[in-house]
């Protein structure tokens, strides 16, 4: 057996006292947090800097990972830092092979003190999760004893409110567009969006740019006084991490703005405008986490593969009258999207903005423009 006290060993400990071996990556020292995995295989630090994954320690399923390094370009965290809060791999790669690298993913992570694991069984710790569930969990090189205790005081997810971490603390305006290999000018702008900030990623500002609008950006906080007070043509609910039967006060600004401006939300945005409507959401046993999700557009029977992030989901039996139900996940049937055709508001649950891909779903920013040019702002409203 493995002498614990050695310092090039560490250990990824569940709070159910399940233990995965592994060698110290990225900073030193210990954390906690809901243990989840992703079956991305591309764009490791858009998991990395995603809000949604605020309070996770993230195992990545794809066995090697690092290979391409860090760049500043790429991190969707509006301001550059990683929001998990540990980082599990199977085998991390020491060099990093790009001419857009930066630094390596072991260096990124210890520069902003994320603990991470390497050498651990991933495709085991997957299969655990998937069965029985996410749960807490305690990376470091302390003893395992010690880690479990950790992992069973950590917070549970449920009941949770992690959108005021994350969300910015003061407005702000947004005007950079996508590149192929960096940032560009948006187009010119056609509507005046304000966005609701619960832990955005920095992909769906530039979309909602590409797609001409002049964006404002306001904290979770913000009253629906507020919101309209912008003047705005539409606005737009983003992602972000914990538990959105928590974040009531988001949900009540959410109801006050329905039916007075096209609402478009995404993510957390989708599960936020269920409740303020009058659903209910729920756990998920291990969430949707990946690059890979089957998608079906109950409108038109076209399939979609998606980027998802979520471990909470929209009842759909609790859906009130005038919300349909508009897209469904393959492998389970739970609830992807609705529209609230009467009140100018629409929703998926996965991310049609995907960074670093797929895009099938990219068309849902056109169809958020089309609804404004459908449902103009009043003069002087």
């Amino acid at each position: 057996m493995t002498d614990p006290t050695k310092q090039d060993h560490a250990w990824l400990v569940l709070a159910d006292g399940t233990v995965f071996e592994g060698r110290p990556f990225g900073a030193r020292g210990s954390t906690t947090g809901e243990a989840v995995f992703t079956t991305t295989w591309t764009g490791y630090q858009e998991v990395l800097t995603d809000p949604s994954f605020y309070g996770q320690i993230v195992t990545m399923t794809a066995p090697q990972i690092g290979n391409v390094g860090v760049n500043a370009e790429d991190s969707e965290t509006v301001g550059e830092p990683p929001r998990v809060a540990g980082f599990v791999v199977r085998d991390a790669s020491p060099l990093a092979s790009n001419w857009r690298s930066q630094q390596t993913l072991d260096a990124y992570l210890a520069r902003y003190g994320v603990v991470g694991i390497s050498d651990v069984d991933t495709r085991k710790l997957t299969r655990h999760l998937r069965d029985h569930g996410a749960q807490n969990g305690a990376i470091g090189t302390d003893p395992p004893e010690s880690l479990l205790r950790r992992a069973r005081e950590a917070p549970d997810m449920n009941g949770l409110d992690l959108v005021r971490a994350v969300s910015p603390k003061e407005p702000y305006a947004w005007t950079e567009g996508r590149g192929v290999w960096g940032t560009f000018p948006a187009r010119p702008a056609r509507h005046h969006v304000v966005v609701l900030d619960y832990g955005i990623k920095r992909n769906i500002l530039r979309c909602l740019a590409d797609s001409g609008c002049r964006i404002t950006v306001l904290p979770a906080s913000a009253s629906a006084a507020e919101v309209l007070a912008q003047r705005p043509d539409g606005v737009f609910l983003s992602n972000g991490p914990g538990d959105p039967a928590a974040v009531g006060y988001a949900v009540e600004t959410v109801r006050g703005l329905i039916g007075k401006r096209p609402v478009f939300g995404i993510c957390l945005g989708h599960q936020l405008l269920s409740l303020a409507l009058g659903g209910r959401t729920y756990k998920l046993k291990f969430g949707h986490r990946g690059a890979n999700q089957p998608v079906k557009d109950l409108t038109t029977g076209r399939v979609e593969i998606t980027t998802q992030n979520h471990g909470f989901c929209v009842d759909l039996a609790t859906l009130p009258a005038g919300a349909r139900s508009t897209h469904i996940h393959l492998n389970d049937g739970t609830s992807e999207g609705l529209s609230a055709e009467g009140l100018s508001a629409f929703s998926v649950q996965y991310h049609p903005e995907a960074a670093a891909g797929p895009h099938d779903a990219l068309y849902m920013f056109g169809r958020f423009t089309a609804m404004m040019d459908a449902n103009p702002r009043p003069s002087g409203s």
